[in-house]
């Protein structure tokens, strides 16, 4: 049994920070793909970051690129997800994913097979 637990989530301004965090209990393992996948209301989940066993294996999604930063200690099983000058419209429930299997299109919900809970992220204006 894999269990993803995110945490970091909470209020913050426009043009504010928050650092999302994420860990892997129960079946643990160095060669999980992690990310990130938001979902607003009344909106699909959305691809956000991705990042599997090095940095050329890190994706983001268009609208966070330059802003989010996704890190992780594989040894620790832990993801971290720092976002910076954060918008309105970024206000979403954030979950963890995690996947063993490498796709062709790692950006996609569907490659996913662990999920988190999600944690909340609102940014007031």
């Amino acid at each position: 049994q894999v269990q993803l637990v995110e945490s970091g989530g909470g209020l913050v301004q426009v043009g504010g920070s928050l650092r999302l965090s994420c860990g892997v209990s129960g079946r643990t393992s160095s060669s999980y793909i992690m990310g990130w996948f938001r979902q607003a209301p009344g909106k699909e989940r959305e691809f956000v970051a991705t990042t599997a066993w090095s940095p050329v294996n890190t994706y983001y999604g268009d609208s966070v690129k330059g802003r989010f930063t996704i890190s992780r200690d594989g040894g620790k099983n832990t993801v971290w997800l720092q976002m910076n000058d954060l918008k309105p419209e970024e206000t979403a429930i954030y979950y963890c994913v995690a996947t063993l299997k490498f796709t062709s299109d790692m950006t996609n919900r569907e490659s996913y097979d662990y999920w988190g809970q999600g944690t909340q992220v609102t940014v007031s204006s």
